[in-house]
């Protein structure tokens, strides 16, 4: 190799020192074709960047395998990591192989035969990189080949460098060499930075894995979990009683809330139950069950407090049952339905003494109100108060206490306006209030209405008190049985008031009133579905029917006697022209009364005594007129009985219902057989 080209290879490699190769001649120092451009030294100079530039003391030489293999094997490490390793392998031509196609290879070309074959390829390249950087060389107007010729070298004589020469070129190395060691510590820094990339990046690959990792537990762990959750959640809801609702039970004010609570502990005690049937040996369940019995417990003595409290509430003078029965008994009837359930002895004793405290409440209120009615005053009709009667009208009243005192007249055989009770639409009782202060004289049937009306409402109320209260944990048999215990005193109390109202008197078509009024209340218990009342109604009846026939019978009695009274003699002639053939009072008595009893019989069955005593009656005037008629004379009798049994026609003729038609035909043709003949 010639002089030239090794002076060029120490420059590019970096090599050349003073001391070691002859310093290059002064006139051919200004004739190197590398410009000192401190540029070009850093990491984007174009000389650093091709492929036969190696710094001297960096590690990181871009065509060396071990400087490669120091920086990337340095920081894998055998972590498992799923980054793959990667090995940067620079597709560059070898640094010698750049040279001596710069150079020229005539010297060479037997030495390196055995490699052209190798080198082809790269010589390509090397043509490439040469016309890419021979822009930047300056060779003198001259190509590279031609400047390291012998012949270019011969035009320049080669002189020893001075020290003068020496001198003055040292600040140039000097400044290559700062140049290059700058170089070099960019490098390393930069080997430093990707090493510590590197390891940061092994340690991310490592995080990423364990959190991977950690990742698929978790996820495991909740697929889990789910599966747990969905098997026992469940079960969970189902026994479990949140907080809220505890502090509810224990602490909270009784109303709906409280109530609705009462109601998840029920919902719990019921699957609690059901659980402990199955024969599992659950722990959460035999942990919890005491824990529930607990609450239920407090729960129990909560709700007895509170009804005893209502209780003695009903005891309060003046106080309205029906009030209190809505707001706290009805709107909190679950209390009672969740005592009887888990403590049935204690929902008795407190049922026990609601039915004593209504017992005594109703028995209080109506005798009170019994007392109120006695002060009414009632028109008293006796024996004399009947058809057959002598007497044209004197009548009596009195009050129900039977004091005897000169009241207003009255029409004991016309109904009048008193039909009005029964067709009334004001279907309030009399308060005991303005009973008292009541200063009108009355019939027996107005504080009978009155009294029962009140009877049949309240009895009423409370059946559907006991029935909507008591329905869940009672039978409809034990609720009549505590229907009828509450008002046994009560019925008894209104049937001793009939009593004392019918018991002497002989007002018959007052006695038919309190018959129609007490089917009345029995047709309203039908409609209102009460029927624990029926017992009274009928027991009421038995004592109207009875006393209504004897009155009837009295009737009959009086006229038989009025009849039986009449001496049948021969009259004279003048005797018979003073005879009037006008209907006697008698006649007009009984079809008052007839047309009254038929007003409040026409819609009666076929069963009721009303018509075998009409028609009883009805034969007995029919025999009075006969023999009324006998005295009247031949000229006068049949005109006597015509005008009677018209007078009776025309009271009746006008009325509605079976048992009038029968009688308007009757009568119709008794009018007819006299008419005729007169």
């Amino acid at each position: 190799m010639s002089q030239g080209e090794t002076m060029w290879l120490d420059r590019l490699s970096g090599h050349a020192t003073p001391s070691g190769s002859p310093p290059p001649p002064a006139n051919r120092a200004s004739f190197s074709p590398l410009p000192r451009r401190l540029s070009h030294l850093g990491p984007n100079n174009s000389l650093v960047q091709r492929s036969g530039f190696n710094p001297r003391s960096s590690s990181l030489s871009l065509v060396s395998n071990e400087s490669t293999t120091s920086l990337l094997s340095s920081s894998r490490k055998p972590n498992g990591s799923g980054l793959k390793q990667s090995t940067i392998v620079l597709d560059v031509p070898e640094p010698l192989e750049v040279l001596e196609n710069l150079l020229g290879t005539e010297g060479n070309t037997q030495a390196n035969t055995s490699q052209s074959a190798v080198e082809t390829s790269g010589a390509n390249r090397t043509g490439s990189l040469l016309k890419d950087n021979e822009g930047e060389l300056d060779l003198e107007g001259l190509n590279l080949r031609d400047w390291i010729t012998p012949s270019a070298l011969d035009n320049s004589i080669y002189k020893s460098q001075t020290i003068e020469e020496y001198e003055q070129d040292k600040d140039k190395f000097e400044d290559l060499r700062r140049s290059i060691r700058a170089c070099d510590d960019v490098l390393n820094s930069v080997e430093i930075n990707l090493t510590s990339f590197q390891n940061d990046l092994a340690s991310v690959s490592t995080e990423i894995e364990t959190l991977q990792a950690r990742s698929t537990a978790l996820s495991v762990r909740l697929e889990n979990r789910k599966t747990v959750e969905n098997g026992l959640g469940p079960i969970v809801e189902e026994i479990s009683v949140s907080p809220a609702v505890v502090r509810k039970i224990v602490e909270g004010n009784i109303d709906e809330s409280w109530v609705r609570a009462l109601g998840e502990v029920e919902k719990r005690s019921r699957a609690m139950d059901t659980r402990s049937k199955e024969l599992r040996n659950i722990k959460g369940i035999n942990d919890l069950e005491p824990l529930l019995k607990n609450l239920i417990n407090k729960a129990l003595e909560r709700i007895r407090d509170f009804l005893v409290a209502q209780i003695k509430a009903l005891r309060s003078p003046n106080i309205n049952a029906q009030i209190i029965q809505q707001q706290n008994f009805i709107r909190y009837k679950d209390l009672y339905t969740f005592l009887h359930k888990h403590h049935p002895q204690l929902a008795e004793e407190i049922g026990q003494a609601y039915l004593n405290t209504m017992r005594w409440y109703f028995l209080n209120q109506f005798t009170r109100y019994e007392k109120a009615l006695e002060k009414v005053k009632l028109h008293l009709l006796d024996k004399y108060d009947v058809i057959g009667s002598g007497d044209d009208g004197s009548r009596k009243s009195t009050m129900l206490s039977a004091t005897k005192s000169t009241g207003p007249p009255h029409d004991t055989f016309n109904i009048g306006r008193r039909i009005d009770l029964l067709k009334t639409s004001n279907q309030t009782a009399l308060s005991s209030f303005l009973a008292e202060e009541e200063k009108s004289t009355h019939y027996l049937e107005f504080p009978f209405r009155n009294f029962n009306l009140a009877l049949v409402d309240n009895a009423s109320a409370e059946y559907s008190f006991l029935a909507s209260f008591f329905s869940s944990s009672l039978s409809p048999s034990a609720i009549s049985r505590y229907f009828n215990y509450i008002f046994e005193p009560t019925f008894t109390l209104g049937q001793n008031l009939t009593k004392s109202l019918v018991h002497e008197t002989y007002d018959g078509l007052g006695l038919l009133l309190c018959v129609r009024l007490n089917q009345h209340f029995a047709f309203e218990l039908q409609r209102r579905k009460i029927p624990v009342v029926e017992g009274y109604i009928n027991g009421t009846s038995m004592l109207l029917w009875p006393r209504f026939q004897v009155v009837m019978d009295q009737h009959c009695e009086s006229v038989r006697q009025a009849t039986n009274s009449i001496s049948i003699r021969k009259q004279s002639t003048a005797e018979q022209a003073k005879q009037s053939a006008a209907p006697h009072f008698l006649t007009q008595r009984f079809g008052q009364f007839m047309q009254s009893i038929l007003v409040l019989s026409t819609e009666a069955g076929d069963d009721e005594p009303v018509s075998t005593s009409l028609i009883r009656l009805r034969s007995e005037i029919e025999a009075f007129l006969t023999k009324t008629s006998k005295n009247k004379g031949e000229a006068r009798k049949e005109r006597f009985l015509y005008n009677n049994y018209s007078l009776i026609l025309t009271i009746i003729g006008d009325l509605e219902g079976k048992l009038a038609l029968e009688q308007q035909n009757h009568f119709e043709g008794l009018k007819g057989a006299f008419g005729e003949t007169t």
